[in-house]
């Protein structure tokens, strides 16, 4: 029988070094918001493969839809015989994005192609160069993902020169200090001192930041940045890859601030954890780029294809954008009650089921405890909960309950959480 010590013995020597491992727990089958690793443990999962499966692993209908779909092939290139469920797809996410207007679908594979291709889009259709992105933004590990992303280590320490005429403005975080009027003061200022409005293509922001500490972007902040790119002819680029498909109890968070974006980027819980990612927006500017200049070889794989036409139906029947506003009443409710015994908890962050914890010193928002937020990772883990760390300062622990957990499941997993952490502060 395979262990988890002798599976990371032969991970060290078999895979690269850059790719690193949160867990050394080798998962063997999982089930909904279950997983159990190959020594036969069980762990209740509150990471969804980070925000992956959305439905949980395995939902029946997603399955049943991928194997429907491998009988009849797993490949030819959409660029050279296409098929029905791509076409399916992009009608159906043409339907459901929000914004006014005809709206057209590029299906791709992972996020950063996503983002890479809304750059490319964006570019073309304005004829300008600049991109302005925001502090603490994750977009991916390209070079222009990584060019894009506010976070150096790990993402971008050592493998730069990236792609130029990129710019960051700060992101609004009132518990940081960081207000509304002060981030578009220095988006201003921005304008003025380093880039004309005039050649920037596009501004992307997550609607809340997901690998930077699960900050929500204010409704009015969102506003104004509509505002901006209406005023100067930028283009609104929602990056809603991890906080789409009904996590933050809307199907997209940018419905939270009634903003109509001009494209949107998708992909993790787009297809229920088969590999598949879009950029769905307005039709004038989707169509701009000349036939040939998008696409990819795995690109809109019609198994994934199938699995994100499943999926999509159950968010939809299920109704489990309430669902997770349910399950972030109850684990925002859980982590107040921990807060108020702990007072290594500085802030509870939630929309809907995108919840996160910050953990510093004595309530000193200024003092990050990152040792304590590695330690709890590990902790929870050996007691049988997957969570994951994130924030730019590694002091947040964030929630990715599938919302498809039952709320025994997710007390089971608060009540382990408490426990490890009440272990490990004394």
């Amino acid at each position: 029988m395979s262990t988890n010590a002798g599976l990371h013995d032969r991970r060290n020597a078999a895979v690269v070094r850059g790719v690193s491992n949160i867990l050394s727990i080798y998962a063997d089958r999982a089930l909904n918001a279950e997983i159990w690793d190959v020594e036969g443990k069980r762990y209740i999962d509150f990471a969804s493969g980070i925000a992956v499966v959305n439905t949980g692993h395995n939902h029946p209908r997603v399955m049943a839809a991928v194997e429907a779909q491998l009988k009849k092939f797993s490949h030819t290139c959409f660029q050279v015989t296409p098929y029905e469920n791509y076409v399916a797809l992009a009608e159906k996410l043409n339907a459901i994005v929000p914004g006014s207007g005809p709206k057209k679908t590029l299906l791709l594979t992972t996020g950063a192609e996503a983002v890479e291709n809304a750059v490319k889009i964006a570019r073309f259709a304005t004829g300008r160069p600049g991109v302005i992105a925001f502090s603490g933004a994750f977009h991916g590990r390209t070079l222009m993902g990584m060019a894009l992303t506010g976070k150096v280590a790990p993402y971008k320490l050592g493998f730069g020169p990236f792609p130029g005429d990129i710019y960051h403005a700060p992101f609004p975080i009132a518990y940081h200090g960081v207000t509304v009027a002060d981030a578009l003061k220095a988006l201003d200022n921005l304008f003025k001192s380093e880039i004309d409005p005039a050649r920037v293509a596009a501004m992307i922001i997550e609607p809340v930041l997901g690998e930077g500490g699960f900050y929500i972007a204010p409704s009015e902040y969102l506003q104004a940045l509509r505002r901006l790119c209406d005023e100067h002819g930028i283009l609104f680029i929602a990056d809603e890859i991890q906080t789409g498909f009904a996590r933050t109890g809307r199907m997209f968070a940018i419905e939270h601030a009634g903003v109509e974006p001009d494209m949107v980027t998708l992909a993790k819980s787009l297809a229920g954890g088969f590999p598949l990612s879009a950029v769905t927006g307005k039709a004038k500017f989707m169509d701009a780029p000349n036939p040939g200049g998008l696409g990819g070889t795995y690109a809109g794989s019609p198994v994934a294809c199938a699995a994100a036409l499943a999926a999509i139906e159950v968010i939809e029947k299920e109704k489990l954008a309430d669902r997770a506003n349910q399950i972030g009443e109850l684990i925002r409710r859980r982590l107040g009650e921990m807060a108020g015994k702990m007072k290594c908890i500085g802030d509870i962050r939630a929309l809907g089921a995108m919840v996160s914890m910050e953990l510093v010193k004595n309530g000193n928002a200024a003092e990050p405890e990152a040792d304590l937020t590695k330690a709890l990772v590990q902790e929870a883990a050996k007691r049988g909960l997957v969570i994951l760390p994130c924030g730019v300062r590694g002091n947040v622990i964030r929630f990715l309950v599938p919302l498809t957990a039952p709320d025994a499941l997710i007390n089971e997993g608060m009540d382990i959480l408490e426990a490890a952490l009440g272990h490990l502060i004394g």
